[in-house]
């Protein structure tokens, strides 16, 4: 151990870097072991060195840890590299991105607060708001995600959110989000943005007017399928209410799995330009397929949203579906023909995976909300990994011949 703390000359000074740098160093605090990469603290309580410094602590009127249910030094990590990269004053880290919906909505909305949510929302956020929210008091309408003028006159003088996920999961559909910014300001309402699928590489909503972001950090800023884990980032102001609501509740995240985010996204922007890469290539190859009805992809000249796409994003995303001819049927033969590709639900993994969402992940609805929601039963969604694209796309062609 060093005989003397002296910060200055441990830590870097991050004034005015760049994204690639702050995804790599910012939210260190070097401990008095001078170590190079993050420390990870398993603990689940913290010692005082006196019983009115525990009291203090207790009270918030000294700065500390108190118990890992509230704050954890690899976790506040994690939020601050987050942050920085986000764009936000804080962020708070998550057990799973579902409980940082949650957190977001019990921490912002009481019983006869408004929300307005895209129909093309993830499966169980719907589910969500419609077992549970709805259940104690919370009012919810459904919008599709890119009509702009249906979410101006769908907004009501109690509506406190907008909550759309941009692009969307399995679509691919993309809404003007500067655009609905204004409409929710004008109104008094906030703008919640689900940015999992483009992550802060790919696309910085706050930058374009959104009030919060959130994301489950499952995916893409683990990167290798390992955690479960979600984040919360905005302004100060309504991240101290999500922080009330984890310190009650305990949704939190776990240590170990925040340093496994953290390292991931020291790298995050390495792979996603590799993601993108390889998905852009299928899905033009896709494209020409004669099994292949229609291509879900915002890198797609056809892809209606295509120009928008270009102004709000760098690049278009690892994710892409496409539906195919026979129905449910035609979609398990193809899925069943692969051999490579990981037949499974996740994402954002360095390997690719392939599914069904009328039957997985978007299962659980009803008939009526998958059709509102563009889930057809022919759709198959991909989420491109990192293996050779020649190796996918001869992959896909085994799926293509058992058509």
């Amino acid at each position: 151990m060093t005989d003397q703390w002296d910060a200055g000359r441990l830590d870097s000074d991050l004034e005015g870097v760049g994204f690639d740098t702050l995804a790599v160093r910012a939210g260190q605090n070097r401990t008095p072991e001078a170590e190079h990469s993050e420390a990870l603290f398993l603990t689940s309580s913290y010692v005082f060195r006196t019983a009115a410094d525990a009291a203090a602590r207790f009270a918030g009127e000294t700065p500390g840890n108190v118990y890992s249910r509230y704050t954890n030094p690899t976790v506040r990590a994690f939020e601050e590299r987050l942050a920085a990269m986000e764009g936000a004053e804080q962020a708070v880290a998550t057990s799973t991105g579902m409980a940082a919906i949650l957190a977001v909505v019990m921490s912002l909305c009481s019983a006869g607060d408004h929300v307005l949510v895209s129909q093309s929302v993830f499966g169980s956020t719907i589910s969500l708001f419609e077992k549970y929210f709805k259940r104690f008091g919370v009012q919810v309408d459904y919008v599709p995600l890119v009509d702009l003028s249906g979410w101006e006159k769908a907004i009501k003088a109690n509506t406190k959110l907008l909550i759309v996920e941009s692009p969307s999961n399995p679509l691919a559909e993309l809404v003007d989000i500067s655009a609905l910014a204004e409409i929710a300001h004008a109104r008094g309402a906030m703008l919640v943005v689900d940015n999992c699928f483009s992550t802060p590489a790919l696309q910085q909503p706050l930058k374009l007017g959104a009030d919060i972001v959130f994301h489950s950090a499952t995916k893409f800023i683990d990167g290798q399928g390992r955690c479960m884990g979600g984040v919360v980032a905005g302004r100060a102001e309504q991240m101290k209410e999500v922080v009330g609501f984890l310190r009650t509740a305990g949704p939190t995240l776990s240590p170990f799995n925040a340093w496994i985010f953290t390292k991931g996204l020291e790298t995050l922007k390495l792979r996603m330009r590799a993601h993108c890469e390889s998905a852009q290539q299928l899905a033009q190859w896709l494209e020409q397929q004669d099994g292949v009805e229609k291509v879900h992809y915002a890198g797609l000249p056809s892809h209606p949203q295509h120009e928008l796409a270009k102004r709000q994003m760098s690049s278009f995303g690892a994710v892409l579906s496409f539906e195919v001819k026979g129905g449910k049927e035609g979609a398990w033969r193809f899925i069943d023909a692969t051999r490579v590709i990981s037949i499974t639900t996740n994402l954002g993994d360095s390997k690719t995976t392939i599914a069904h969402p009328a039957t997985t992940s978007h299962g659980r609805l009803t008939p009526q909300e998958r059709e509102a929601a563009g889930i057809r039963d022919s759709l198959v969604r991909v989420a491109v990994g990192l293996e050779d694209v020649a190796d996918l796309q001869a992959d896909l062609a085994r799926g293509l011949a058992a058509l």
